[in-house]
Parts: C-alpha cells; sequence; structure tokens
C-alpha cells in the first residue's frame, strides 16, 4: 500500500509541469476559435438554388415547366415496375438541358431527354419505380438539375406498395 501511494504522487508530480505557461499549445485553440467566429458572421453557403443578393437573374435563361409535380401511382403490387412520364416545357428564353437528375432512393431510376430543349419546346422525365423489398406508403423525391435559375426543380411520385399476397385469406 505505502508503494501504491508513493507511486502515485510520483505520477502526479511528473505529469504536472508547472513551468509551462497557459499560453503555450493555446494559438491553436485561438485560430480555430477565431476561424469559427468569423465564419459564423460571414456565413457563405454554396446553395446552387438560391440567386445571391449580388447576382442578378438571367432574364434570358431557360425556365423549366412542368405538367405535373407529382404523381400518385396508387396502388402498386409487389415486386413489380411502375412508370411515369413527367412532361416539361421550356418556357425560357435559351436552350435548357438537364445535367441530371438525383433520386432520394436506389429503387428509383429517372431517364430524360438528353438533347437540349429550346424555348418553347418539350421534353420527358421518366421515372421507374422498383417496389422489390418496398411495402407501404412510398414518397421518392427527383431533383431534377438543369442550366435553370434556381437549377433544381424537385418532382415526387408516391404511392401505396401492397404486402406479398394480397388475396390471402387472413388468420382469424
Amino acid at each position: 500500500m505505502k508503494y501504491q501511494i508513493i507511486l502515485a504522487a510520483a505520477l502526479l508530480f511528473t505529469a504536472c509541469n508547472r513551468d509551462k505557461t497557459a499560453e503555450v499549445g493555446t494559438e491553436g485553440m485561438n485560430a480555430a476559435a477565431t476561424d469559427a467566429a468569423s465564419a459564423a458572421a460571414n456565413p457563405t453557403v454554396d446553395n446552387p438554388n438560391v440567386v445571391s443578393e449580388d447576382e442578378a437573374p438571367n432574364p434570358n435563361a431557360p425556365v423549366m415547366k412542368f405538367t405535373e409535380t407529382e404523381f400518385d401511382f396508387g396502388d402498386i403490387k409487389a415486386d413489380s415496375k411502375v412508370r411515369h412520364t413527367f412532361t416539361f416545357t421550356n418556357t425560357g428564353k435559351s436552350p435548357l438541358l438537364i445535367q441530371d437528375a438525383i433520386v432520394s432512393c436506389g429503387c428509383t431510376t429517372p431517364s430524360w431527354t438528353k438533347a437540349p430543349v429550346l424555348p418553347g419546346a418539350q421534353g420527358t422525365m421518366e421515372v421507374q419505380f422498383d417496389s422489390r423489398g418496398k411495402q407501404g406508403i412510398i414518397s421518392k423525391q427527383i431533383a431534377v438539375r438543369a442550366n435553370t435559375q434556381p437549377n433544381i426543380t424537385t418532382i415526387l411520385i408516391k404511392g401505396n406498395v401492397l404486402t406479398g399476397n394480397p388475396t390471402a385469406a387472413t388468420p382469424l
């Protein structure tokens, strides 16, 4: 027991370096705190959906106008694939080009008009949903990124995936 107390006291005294000033090693922490404070005072967020206050909207930009932005499949059979084609018109003054479409789930696959859509012309966005492994109410977003302002337009599909065998008798 005596040796344990001596060992603890030795560790305590060697672990504490009393010659070290409080400022040594704090430059990094202070610099990080200063950087964080200046970032909070001047936040800059690169959000492609927002036209900055300094940037004037382009009056000649293409405009993607969907006939519908939401489609409800209703009841969807289990382990099946369903499709819907969304139609849009370029109501802007320059050719519209879709860069990509980002989906909220791997079960949803978009395909779209690859060629530039001229002003006044129409294009399509076909969305396929695979119900394999899904059940119940679904709601999937597709973020369509194009050379429009804002550059992301969101469309939505939804439905109700029925369980495996809807005609099976329910137990008593």
